[in-house]
């Protein structure tokens, strides 16, 4: 066959041609030296093996490949880490300074983010009560059991780490709307370590309901307990039902019955104990309480009920900067609004105490402190029982 007839054919016929004829090597061979081969002159027949010219251009053309080394065969040495340079002391003290640090903040947000406390839910559920203290003020009271946040977390997955604790507004359109009738208002902020929470509201007369759960960074919200609905007066109506809840004993009948004690929906236990509570006494019916104790003793056979009275204080702390900046008192970050001004109340305990504020500007480079020191020193003096000559 000529060199010529050879180059016509495809190179599977000419590697089939090869493989008949014995050449060596011939699957990893090209073309043009399959031809080379098949036409060299001292080809000998397909039956035999290749001549030697042949063999040594074959293995000229394609060296066979290097055998692998033994090192390949065996396995590759694992090469041991460098040991750890010791820390001098001074970055073991640093090291442990930034862990305490770390710990510390991991701690406060926890403890922010915890809105139950031991022994908190006395009644060993989540609750939510709230109260009309004038026309353009609320105050809400909660008490949340560790099954009802652990409930929260669980619920929420993964978006439970950029959740924050918040209390829902939601402006109630009627009485005994349904949930789908309910606008949000706003989200309220709020931390762990409180029980109660003043919300301010606009335009009355208006109805709401408030819930308080966790919010989640993604929108996800998770309700922990719902309160009941309340109707806020007209403004210069009842600017007086309540001087800083220092008259709740004297109007509470009113109070409870804005904040939904007499609803047609039915009284609210969670109100109804909640002044109990507070005034240490049972309430009794609505036609008792609006009438007074003089009812309240007719009915008990002219028996004088026990003589109550309890005196409370509370601080309010209000301040402006500017609306960037951030501030924290006793440590604790404040929420500003949009002008900058800023209103936080506290309990006023019966004993000294003293509350740092801290105001730093946006970037950090300024800073403004100011301490307010305050002592309430309360003293009960002798109860005096006069005889009811006297009285009269």
């Amino acid at each position: 066959m000529t060199a010529e007839k050879l180059k016509s054919l495809t190179v599977r016929d000419l590697a089939q041609l090869a493989k008949k004829r014995g050449v060596h090597g011939w699957h990893s061979m090209k073309k043009a030296q399959l031809v080379r081969v098949l036409t060299s002159a001292a080809l000998p027949r397909p039956s035999s093996k290749l001549s030697k010219p042949a063999v040594a251009a074959t293995r000229k053309s394609n060296p066979p490949r290097p055998a692998a080394s033994a090192s390949k065969k065996t396995s590759p040495t694992i090469r041991k880490a460098p040991a750890p340079r010791p820390l001098s002391p001074a970055e073991r003290r640093r090291r442990a300074t930034v862990e305490r640090r770390i710990q510390h903040a991991k701690t406060k947000h926890a403890h922010t983010k915890d809105l139950a406390r031991p022994n908190n839910a006395k009644s060993g559920r989540d609750r939510l009560v709230v109260m009309v203290r004038d026309p353009f003020w609320l105050h809400a009271y909660w008490e949340l059991t560790r099954q009802g946040v652990e409930r929260a977390e669980a619920a929420m997955g993964q978006d439970w780490h950029t959740a924050r604790p918040v209390l829902r507004l939601l402006d109630v359109s009627s009485p005994g709307t349904t949930s789908s009738a309910e606008t949000v208002i706003r989200h309220i902020d709020i931390h762990g370590g409180v029980s109660n929470w003043y919300i301010d509201v606009q335009d009355p007369p208006r109805t709401y309901r408030v819930d308080i759960g966790y919010l989640a960074a993604s929108g996800k919200y998770f309700v922990l307990a719902r309160s009941n609905m309340v109707s806020t007066p007209r403004a210069g109506s009842s600017d007086a039902i309540d001087n800083n809840w220092q008259a709740v004993a004297e109007n509470f009948d009113k109070i409870y019955a804005m904040s939904g004690g007499y609803s047609p929906e039915g009284p609210s236990p969670e109100l109804q104990e909640l002044f109990e509570e507070r005034l240490r006494r049972p309430m009794g019916s609505p036609m008792m309480t609006r009438f007074g104790a003089g009812v309240d003793g007719l009915l008990h056979h002219g028996k004088r009920p026990p003589f109550n009275f309890e005196l409370d204080a509370e601080l309010i702390v209000f301040g402006s900067t500017e609306p960037d900046a951030h501030v924290t008192l006793q440590g604790e970050p404040v929420q500003l609004r949009p002008d900058g001004t800023f209103t936080v109340r506290f309990s006023l305990p019966n004993c000294r105490q003293v509350i740092p504020a801290v105001a730093s500007s946006a970037d950090g480079v300024e800073q403004r402190t100011v301490i307010l020191a305050l002592e309430r020193n309360t003293k009960v003096m002798e109860p005096v029982t006069r005889d009811s000559a006297d009285a009269c």
